[in-house]
């Protein structure tokens, strides 16, 4: 048997459409096509709320159930539509493929004092200054959360690099001592570092962290 995979969201899918609503009212009608598979956008809390896809990661154990960045509905909707979404998808015998973002971070809920570096934005490996702190919003709390689900708290040492007035930081702590994770791309001489505030994949607490979230979200 043949499989198709269909994407069920572009950038630009308005809030007004409400996705999840649209894709679960469409459910049956692509399985008739002969659709197997539907690839979701992220349903994770965006830091700019509900107008914008997802990319833009703020909390990922919130899917639209509270109140945080401005509003309770991701983009895409709340957390109810979303597992109805995915329900009517299973029922009609269509595989989810989820769009998770584990990347990246945005706007923390409170600023800290850090010690950076700037690095050449052509190529990261090279650094153009010395040692000086900075403020950054480098520490997640998500007070519209409370702790449900994890008391898990993001801090500067979660995090490798950032963008702060513009200019590319690389974070200085234990786990960055060695400088930006080792990746197969060059590109810009180390290509870990894509935007906001960069993930910190060698720090333990992260990875236990992660590996808890997937299985939460699973």
């Amino acid at each position: 048997m043949n499989q198709t995979l269909f994407q069920f969201f572009h950038w630009y899918f308005p809030f007004e459409e409400k996705l999840w609503q649209t894709a679960s009212r469409e459910a049956k009608q692509l399985s008739e096509l002969g659709v197997t598979h539907v690839w979701l956008p992220p349903a994770h809390k965006s830091a700019k709320g509900n107008t914008e896809a997802g990319y833009a990661v703020y909390d990922t154990y919130d899917l639209g159930e509270f109140d945080q960045k401005g509003t309770i509905p991701t983009k895409h909707g709340t957390k109810e539509e979303y597992l109805h979404c995915i329900h009517e998808m299973h029922a009609n015998n269509i595989c989810i493929l989820a769009d998770v973002v584990l990347n990246h971070r945005f706007e923390g809920d409170k600023k800290e004092k850090i010690n950076v570096v700037e690095v050449s934005d052509k190529n990261r490996l090279k650094i153009i200054s010395g040692e000086h702190e900075i403020e950054a919003a480098t520490w997640f709390s998500f007070p519209g959360r409370n702790g449900k689900y994890s008391l898990f708290e993001w801090d500067h040492t979660c995090f490798t690099g950032l963008c702060h007035d513009g200019k590319v930081k690389l974070i200085l702590h234990d786990f960055s001592k060695d400088g930006w994770e080792t990746l197969p791309d060059t590109q810009h001489g180390n290509f870990d570092f894509l935007m906001a505030n960069d993930v910190e994949f060698r720090n333990p607490a992260v990875r236990i962290e992660l590996m808890k979230w997937v299985d939460w979200y699973i």
